[in-house]
């Protein structure tokens, strides 16, 4: 991947538009200068599913959709007054499958991105409105997978998984007031306070959430990145869902629901990335508790996914770990990015509120071509195994994913 459609990678998540070097069309007008970017992608995907995943339905979905990173176009503006860069972004994200097969699908226009900015490179930017959240936005923006399909595919909407789940936890759009240092030789730190959100119970809004990080880049023929993060939100109760648990003697035992008293969810990570002639090495863990996610939608059915969205969901104060490594080499002359990564998610319930431990690995193999310096051929292979569904002891399922499409940047 060259160093333009690199640069776009970033622009396409962080801020469509924001530089005019990953912008389409670059618009004066009057003091201010007006940005408009994006991209398009599809992916035929072809999803295998087995164990508890298959439902006794057909076991196999085939779909055009888009991959993890929705098509989208934003629209920017910067200006400097009165000694302050000021700028804005809005961007509108969308998928490109139908979802239930006609015209009416079930895709819709999602603006991700609505913030401003102000500051100046002696002092910071703050940033207010909706964007990527801070903590875990490394992981996701190191991820091959960004340009690709990753795991989820073929439960339709505007996006995929990617690696998110499975060695990372999502870092999400959300409302936020932040504040990023300027860059001393390669250091700088971010801080946040982020709007709240529930655990699936507690819907009173009442605390904050916080955010942060620390990182260290540096350039050169070994360039790289380490980062430090961390997250905390509190919650003020939460009742959990019932549950199952299957017996040995394959009898199922219900699990009425309850309730727990309030607690905190908090979280930190840490990950490095370092590229050297065409290699590149990515590594990164993540560790805390009451920060399980969100259910998401495979092939086949429905498994709860920890760490799948920062959705809180009402298990209680869970334990949550995970990370991910992963290698990729640029062949020279031809320009074809090969990757391959390993990751993992575990989830273990608060006392009392499940059975057993819920994990999500996968292992994603790629080849990322630059047909153009704005256009990506991609072929990817994804295996993903759950275990213990829904925290029910032996409720395994598998994912076998085959995708190939293309993503044009504009």
């Amino acid at each position: 991947m060259n160093k333009k459609l690199g640069l776009a990678v970033a622009g396409a998540v962080m801020a469509f538009g924001a530089s005019a070097a990953n912008a389409a069309i670059t618009i004066p007008a009057g003091d201010w200068t007006i940005d408009i970017g994006g991209n398009v992608n599809a992916y035929y995907t072809h999803t295998k599913v087995s164990g508890d995943l298959d439902t006794g339905a057909e076991n196999k979905t085939n779909t055009v959709q888009t991959g993890l990173l929705p098509s989208a176009l934003g629209i920017g503006g910067k200006t400097r007054q009165n000694d302050l860069d000021i700028a804005f972004q809005f961007t509108f994200f969308t998928g490109s499958d139908s979802g239930s097969g006609t015209s009416l699908g079930n895709n819709s226009l999602n603006i991700r991105q609505a913030y401003l900015t102000f500051g100046d490179k002696s002092w910071g930017t703050i940033k207010a409105g909706r964007d990527l959240g801070i903590f875990a936005s490394d992981a996701i923006l190191s991820d091959m997978t960004l340009l690709g399909v990753g795991v989820g595919a073929g439960a339709g909407g505007s996006s995929t998984l990617g690696r998110i789940g499975s060695g990372y936890m999502y870092a999400d759009w959300v409302g936020q007031i932040s504040y990023v240092s300027p860059n001393w030789n390669g250091f700088s730190f971010a801080a946040g306070v982020r709007e709240p959100w529930t655990n699936g119970s507690d819907t009173t809004k009442k605390d904050m959430g916080f955010e942060g990080k620390v990182s260290y880049e540096w350039t050169g023929d070994y360039a790289g990145k380490i980062w430090l993060g961390g997250i905390s939100q509190k919650h003020q109760s939460g009742t959990t869902a019932a549950s199952a648990t299957l017996n040995a003697d394959g009898t199922v035992t219900l699990n009425p629901a309850s309730d727990f008293d309030g607690y905190t969810s908090r979280g930190w990570d840490i990950g490095g990335k370092v590229s050297v002639a065409g290699f590149g090495l990515v590594g990164y863990y993540y560790d805390g508790k009451g920060l399980s996610g969100s259910t998401t939608t495979l092939a086949g059915g429905t498994a709860l996914i920890p760490n799948g969205a920062l959705f809180f969901s009402n298990v209680g104060k869970s334990d949550d770990k995970g990370g991910y490594v992963q290698a990729t080499y640029v062949i020279p002359g031809v320009g074809t990015k090969l990757g391959a990564s390993y990751g993992v998610s575990k989830s273990d319930p608060a006392s009392g509120q499940g059975v057993a431990e819920f994990e999500n690995k996968s292992w994603i193999v790629g080849a990322y071509h630059p047909l153009t310096k704005s256009l990506n051929l991609v072929a990817e292979y994804t295996d993903n195994k759950l275990e213990n569904m829904g925290y029910v002891a032996n409720q395994d399922g598998k994912a076998k994913t085959v995708s190939l499409g293309a993503i044009l940047f504009f």
